[in-house]
């Protein structure tokens, strides 16, 4: 029974008058004290009407409804010549919720919170409701370290029966983490375990991490960090005994200290399986990362059995069971494990599901899934099937589950889940440099078109130099097995002569062309096309003589048919945020008969992420390019390979590394090339899973050699320097500062490098 409900009772049986209420027919109501509720609303919670007999037990039960409704604070009833009068005390209706120093929170979502639960302007007056509101928004103001906050709360009546409720807020100073104590640490230094926590003492980021402030949750989470650091080295009877947290009397300091009881060090004497093991236990016990003489290590323990789990999954057993269980000599300090294996039933796929996709077509997250319907459950197609609809580029997250049929032992469906991203995007480069000071560019990108999967590219390039307008269009299932086919159109208007670092020369291009891509496993693919190109050169007496040599020997408007070939292995975990894998590239080109030109290129690349620990991954990149002429004649000038800048060695300018002209100091570029790097990368301090940021310290290297030059690793140029990635609400960010390590007296630097754009 409702409060409202027992008080009406306590009323209708203390009412006087009421309780002693002859039987009396109602000739008349009349409804007295209201002023913002109106009398048919009263008249729907009577249990009488006019001509129906009044009695005790409908007077009861009229006073119980009418409190119940919570609008009024008295009702009383009486009976006038057959007239049943009803006298209405309202309660007060609020006129405003006002809030007044708060800094800490956004008003306006105080107030949509405070309407959702009943308190907000026109709403009736509870003040049960108002404490509770005290006590939530006191217990917000904890959560954040402000342990000094103060909270007046007003209730002020006003004209017409209605009442302005005003919070009043002395924040105070937010508590900050003092000291931090383990005790109880013998095996480690306490320096080496307080690293492991999130929560420390203030330090210069502080101020952007906020973890100097303390939390309940992230506490939880830095005892379970400090928990693995010592199961995973063998403390398997390792312990927290107690916790306590303190503040100074001024609320200003936080004191943090840690009981544990670390127990003793073992070691693993023997690791065998047991129960219904269905695959040969030869295959299995390769699949346990603990072996007999090693420390014992939960996380390689859990890595075994997770891994002896998959393996059964990929045989369709997507329940098996798989624990370890210890038998510790705790004289010996030693553990023995047996490692039970319940396979459960085997299962098979009734339904691939698909939500989230507002905009792509189920087809082109259908066609990426490995994993079929009525097939039997593959663990290893369905993470299969998972990376590569994240690799698609088109989705935010991607997330699959895979929850049993009701009613079944032996099906389950597969749910896939996703969060679609703006896959146009407007790009709008701004660049500096030291040679051409401004570079402007764009292009417009649809890798979704109309949620085909199709890739639309429109783009602009304009700078002091080089103007380039492109279109390129790619289906990536032209046909049903996952070849890919694509076009592309071109117009290059390039000039030099206002370049202080390349050679000086004009190039006019127009060409096109087709490609193909052939998957031929999971990983890897081949590509070949074909392209025509047109190109006009115009040389002066001020470009180098080498590229005065070519005019002078081939003509300045050459045609040419342009061959390429290539092979790609591509295992990375996503395109957006990658952290683990690989990608090689072998590719070439090859100018062939039919055209004026006779030459060949040939690259090769290799990107490789390795993850190391938490959030941090390393970026390996490595590239080699080779050039030459055949059949008598020469690499086109205009085909040199270049470095420097963004994209090979940052920290240089653009195309500024390799041979120059000995007359003009100029770059010429060589038909050789060597770039490489590591990155560590890591997500922006303080954003926890976010992954829309992203810190990359790196170092680079790289050189270009021409024609009959040897290469020498002492020609090597360094740089290191910081770049940020940043997907904002605006569109995506890049920047990049570099930093040469081995600068030379003729070299051209280029520091800085900015990209913006929006997506849609």
């Amino acid at each position: 029974m409702t409060k409202n409900a027992i008080a009406g009772l306590i009323a209708a049986i203390l009412a006087p008058g009421v309780y002693a209420l002859d039987p009396v027919i109602i000739k008349d109501i009349r409804v007295e004290g209201i002023q913002r509720t109106e009398a048919g609303t009263v008249f729907n919670y009577l249990p009488v009407k006019v001509g129906d007999t009044m009695t005790d037990d409908k007077a009861a039960e009229a006073i119980k409804k009418l409190f119940a409704t919570g609008f009024f604070k008295d009702v009383r009833l009486e009976v006038d010549n057959g007239v049943l009068v009803v006298l209405l005390e309202e309660r007060p209706a609020i006129a405003a919720v006002d809030f007044v120093g708060i800094k800490e929170f956004d008003k306006d979502q105080l107030r949509k919170g405070l309407r959702d639960v009943g308190l907000a302007e026109s709403r009736i007056f509870d003040r049960a409701l108002v404490e509770r509101a005290e006590q939530e928004l006191k217990r917000q103001y904890l959560s954040r370290g402000h342990y000094a906050v103060q909270i007046t709360t007003t209730v002020t009546p006003l004209e017409r029966n209605r009442v302005g409720i005003s919070f009043s807020v002395d924040e105070g100073e937010i508590a900050k983490i003092k000291q931090i104590n383990i005790i109880g640490a013998t095996a480690f230094k306490e320096k080496e375990l307080l690293d492991l926590f999130v929560l420390r003492t203030p330090n210069w980021l502080s101020w952007y991490t906020k973890n100097d402030q303390y939390s309940k949750q992230k506490l939880s989470g830095d005892l379970e960090s400090l928990r693995s650091f010592y199961l995973n080295r063998g403390y398997l009877e390792f312990n927290v005994e107690s916790t306590q947290v303190s503040i100074s009397t001024d609320k200003q300091d936080i004191y943090i200290t840690v009981n544990i009881s670390e127990g003793e060090q073992y070691s693993i004497s023997s690791v065998k399986l047991a129960g219904d093991l269905l695959l040969p236990e030869e295959e299995l016990i390769k699949l346990v990362k603990v072996a007999p003489g090693e420390t014992y290590s939960r996380e390689r323990l859990t890595e075994s059995t997770k891994a002896i789990a998959d393996r059964l999954g990929n045989d369709g057993y997507a329940f098996a069971n798989v624990n370890a269980a210890p038998e510790l000599d705790k004289e010996k300090r030693q553990v023995a494990f047996t490692i039970y294996v319940d396979p459960g039933r085997r299962v098979y796929v009734r339904n691939i599901n698909i939500t989230g996709n507002s905009r792509s077509r189920d087809e082109v997250i259908r066609r990426e899934m490995r994993q079929m319907e009525s097939s039997w459950y593959d663990g290893e197609k369905i993470n299969r099937s998972r990376t590569r609809v994240d690799r698609l580029g088109y989705f935010e997250e991607v997330t699959l589950e895979t929850p049993p049929v009701p009613g079944t032992t032996d099906q389950v469906d597969v749910n896939v889940n996703v969060k679609e991203k703006a896959t146009g995007a407007l790009m709008l480069g701004l660049g500096f440099s030291s040679s051409e000071k401004l570079v402007l560019s764009g292009s417009v990108q649809q890798q979704n078109m109309f949620g085909s999967g199709n890739f639309v590219g429109i783009g602009i390039n304009s700078s002091k130099s080089n103007t380039v307008y492109s279109f390129s269009y790619t289906d990536p299932y032209y046909t049903v097995d996952g070849v890919s086919r694509g076009f592309d159109v071109y117009h290059r208007n390039y000039d030099s002569t206002s370049l202080s670092t390349i050679g000086t020369y004009g190039a006019k291009s127009n060409g096109g062309g087709v490609r193909f891509g052939v998957p031929i496993s999971e990983d890897d693919s081949i590509n070949f096309g074909l392209a025509v190109d047109q190109t006009r050169l115009k040389v002066t007496t001020a470009s180098p003589q080498r590229f005065q040599d070519y005019v002078a020997e081939n003509g300045n408007s050459n045609s040419s048919i342009v061959g390429s070939i290539g092979w790609a292995k591509d295992t990375i975990d996503s395109r957006l945020y990658p952290t683990k894998g690989y990608i090689h590239r072998l590719g070439a080109e090859v100018a062939v008969p039919g055209g004026d030109l006779r030459y060949y290129k040939l690259n090769y690349q290799i990107q490789h992420y390795l993850p190391l620990w938490r959030d941090y991954t390393l970026a390996l990149n490595g590239e080699f390019g080779y050039a030459d002429g055949y059949s008598n004649r020469s690499l086109p000038f205009f085909k040199n390979f270049y470095a420097g800048g963004i994209g090979s060695v940052r920290g240089f300018d653009n195309g500024s590394l390799g041979p120059r002209d000995a007359a003009t100091n100029e770059s010429i570029g060589g038909n050789r090339r060597v770039v490489g790097g590591a990155e560590l990368l890591f997500p922006m301090p303080g954003m926890g899973q976010d992954k829309s940021l992203r810190i990359g310290a790196f170092i680079d290297f790289g050189q270009v050699w021409g024609t009959g030059e040897k290469m020498k690793a002492a020609d090597l140029r360094y740089s290191t320097g910081l770049a940020a990635a940043w997907n904002s609400p605006m569109g995506p960010l890049k920047f990049s500062i570099g930093q040469p390590l081995n600068k030379k007296d003729n070299d051209k630097i280029q520091r800085f490098q900015f990209q913006m754009g929006t997506v849609f």
